[in-house]
């Protein structure tokens, strides 16, 4: 894939969670690295909303540049904390979505934020998923980033203990088809615990069966992005300028 194709896709993808009601104000941030050291990537400029990036309007900033938000168009300093400290310690994590989607954020705020397999949806991230509980306030010092990025490791989502959640994944499509069914499956548990009634959770050998099963619909997550491509390409066409 070359740059622009990947500059295409990310922008892409802030459209879409702007369609779904992901973003939130001119804030969060999608990243994707460029490098084969992941040291380069692309991230969405400071404060501009996800509705309005074009392909254009993506930055390129060094992981390894310690004068990076010394320089005009600096990027916002939560998102450097996490992105760039991502980027420069796990080369494996090719694109970086963080943002606080309504549910997982919610189920983010609970005591116990554990995404308990109690479905199809719930089970898909069996043994996928780390939890951080070492919130430390808006993530812009060193520290809360190298932390971050330690307890993500090699897994796909990193729910962040009051605060939202952080998607790794080998390509834009794959790290928006996470957080498309990561954001479902919140909902539904956060749906089951407002019954009050009993969860039936899966045993661990159910759910990682069925987490399993999973693996040979991979391609759905290419499929997905394109359907929302041509629609973008219908209604808003400038996401590839």
């Amino acid at each position: 894939m070359t740059e622009n194709d990947l500059r295409t896709d990310l922008a892409a993808a802030f459209r879409i969670a702007a369609e779904l009601g992901w973003h939130e104000s001119v804030g969060n941030h999608f990243s994707a690295a460029i490098s084969s050291d992941g040291s380069r990537f692309l991230m969405n400029p400071k404060w501009r909303h996800f509705s309005d990036i074009r392909a254009s309007d993506l930055l390129v900033l060094d992981a390894n540049d310690a004068e990076v938000m010394s320089r005009p168009n600096a990027p916002d300093p939560s998102a450097w904390c996490i992105h760039g400290t991502v980027h420069r310690t796990n080369p494996a994590c090719r694109v970086l979505f963080h943002c606080h989607p309504k549910n997982i954020t919610t189920l983010a705020c609970l005591a116990d934020p554990a995404l308990k397999p109690i479905d199809l949806n719930t089970a898909r991230f069996f043994g996928k998923v780390a939890i951080d509980l070492g919130f430390g306030g808006m993530a812009d010092e060193r520290e809360e980033g190298e932390r971050i990025a330690r307890t993500l490791g090699s897994k796909p989502v990193l729910i962040m203990g009051n605060h939202g959640v952080s998607i790794s994944a080998e390509t834009v499509a794959e790290a928006f088809e996470h957080l498309y069914f990561l954001e479902k499956a919140a909902g539904t548990l956060l749906a089951a615990y407002a019954t009050g009634q009993p969860l039936a959770v899966m045993s661990d050998n159910l759910a990682a069966k069925t987490a399993a099963e999973w693996e040979p619909y991979k391609g759905m997550a290419f499929a997905h992005f394109d359907h929302w491509k041509r629609k973008l390409d219908k209604t808003q066409p400038d996401f590839r300028d």
